[in-house]
């Protein structure tokens, strides 16, 4: 694959890269790019910056890529062996650090820390060494060094101690515990992980909220050698720290990037054929004349999707009026599907989607119309149909569909959100706000959406896109870039 040979100024590393290859039945490979925040990214900075990212395979055609040493500029995919990453990518990662951030446990039964625990923590910790290593070798003088997230939260450490030289930032696009929930973590697992994410100079979130969080865990966790210090009537947040118990001191700055919707892509994409296709295609399963509350989410359990199915029902229970008037338009995206948990709550949701219709519907209305197979150009055809759009997470970094709605919606819509998602920071102003647990609270919020007057939908949408958008994918990743090198 590619290689800098360590001359790459700027260096990305995260566990999904912006490409995967598929091996075709002639046995040539074929490469998909994708898109996000990084992406957009990466390309503001220009071809002439020296830029490389660094990711791992993830499939057997990502694998076959590498032993072939195909590749794409800019792009080193590390062929980390398949069962450390499955024990470090679905064991820990996705099974113990997510549900820790997004306090998901079932606590009567669950976590286990146990000898397989331990083992799959040392998977983990292969594969973040695997990451620093790569970055080491790879770095120019000087570099900058952006790691993402919650399957790299090691790396930051272990990279310092290869090339004290390099300027490294980690960023979280999850939530962050709160400190008596982190605690449920063996101390040692927490001290790495607060360790490791130390060894960065500049740690960055989506929203102050989170930043707070790991910063209250880090000082719990060695309150002797980390200080992170909040100076009153100074912007700045930093931790102090000395990971010898000696000076000199270290300091890791702190900063907050609230992710916006990516407007002008969002914009054009909405309005092309296959979109316009799909919106003629709604309509009919829709029926003429009838309003719409849109989710769109994968079926992850911190989305709520559930609840949010039970509001709906409460809400045809308590406001008879709205039968046959409104359709929810529900579309859950299987998510982890190797996950027994995941495959149940999937599960789950098709069979509350299924008794409201077999309760409530007639033969010339479907209340709720769900679909599981995931279809980008039908989801931005719900945005642009959206009378109102549900977002109702238990808790959630950001949760960008909050954002992109109200930007790609025709006529304006209401926005009924979680007071647990990260775009509440930004969005509340404008939105209807909801506790997520509350099933009754958050039927309330969605009557009171549909009955908003047109003009005052529109005029909330309007502000709710001009938030939504404040930081876009390109300028998110650049002031970052920005923040660690000055």
């Amino acid at each position: 694959m590619a290689s800098t040979n360590g001359a790459a100024q700027v260096l990305v590393a995260s566990n999904r890269g912006p490409v995967s290859y598929s091996v075709k039945d002639d046995g040539s490979l074929h490469a998909r790019r994708g898109g996000g925040g990084l992406v957009s990214g990466l390309s503001a900075i220009g071809p002439d910056a020296g830029a490389l990212w660094v990711c791992s395979a993830l499939s057997d055609g990502d694998r076959e890529a590498v032993r072939r040493g195909v590749g794409e500029d800019g792009v080193r995919m590390l062929d980390i062996p398949a069962d450390v990453h499955a024990d470090a990518y679905n064991g820990i990662a996705n099974s113990v650090l997510w549900f820790v951030h997004h306090m998901l446990y079932q606590t009567p039964l669950e976590p286990v820390f146990d000898a397989e625990f331990r083992r799959q923590w040392a998977s983990y910790e292969t594969y973040n060494r695997a990451f620093a290593e790569a970055l080491a070798e790879e770095a120019a003088e000087g570099a900058a060094v952006l790691v993402q997230d919650y399957h790299l939260c090691l790396v930051p450490g272990m990279l310092r101690e290869l090339r004290p030289d390099l300027r490294i930032g980690h960023f979280s696009h999850t939530p962050w515990a709160p400190p008596e929930y982190f605690r449920m973590l063996p101390h040692d697992i927490r001290a790495q992980l607060v360790w490791g994410m130390l060894g960065a100079n500049r740690l960055g979130f989506l929203t102050w909220r989170w930043a707070s969080l790991f910063m209250s865990c880090a000082g719990e966790v060695d309150g002797e050698r980390i200080s992170p210090s909040w100076p009153s009537g100074d912007p700045r947040r930093y931790i102090e720290h000395t990971p010898t118990g000696r000076p000199p001191l270290t300091t890791t700055l702190i900063g907050v990037h609230g992710l916006g919707a990516d407007a002008e892509f969002l914009r054009a994409r909405s309005h092309e054929p296959d979109v316009e296709e799909r919106m003629a295609a709604l309509r009919e399963e829709i029926g003429e004349g009838r309003r719409t509350i849109v989710r769109v989410d994968r079926t992850e359990l911190s989305k709520n999707i559930v609840r949010g199915l039970l509001a709906y029902r409460q809400l045809l229970e308590d406001h008879p009026e709205w039968r046959e008037r409104v359709v929810h338009v529900a579309f859950a995206y299987p998510s982890r599907q190797d996950l027994a948990v995941y495959r149940d709550y999937t599960a789950e949701v098709q069979r509350v989607a299924r008794e409201i219709n077999e309760r409530y519907g007639t033969p010339g209305w479907t209340p709720v119309v769900l679909h599981v197979q995931d279809d980008f150009a039908r989801s931005l055809a719900a945005y642009r149909l959206a009378d109102v759009a549900l977002v109702n997470p238990v808790l959630d970094g950001m949760n960008l569909v909050a954002k992109e709605v109200p930007v790609v919606s025709d006529k304006g819509c209401a926005l009924v959100l979680s007071r647990e998602a990260g775009a509440h920071e930004e969005l509340r102003e404008d939105a209807l706000v909801v506790n997520p647990y509350d099933v009754i609270d958050t039927a309330r919020a969605l009557h009171e959406a549909l009955a908003m007057a047109p003009e005052e939908r529109a005029a909330r949408s309007k502000r709710l896109a001009a938030a939504a958008t404040a930081l876009p994918p390109a300028q998110w990743f650049l002031d970052q870039l920005n923040a660690l090198r000055g």
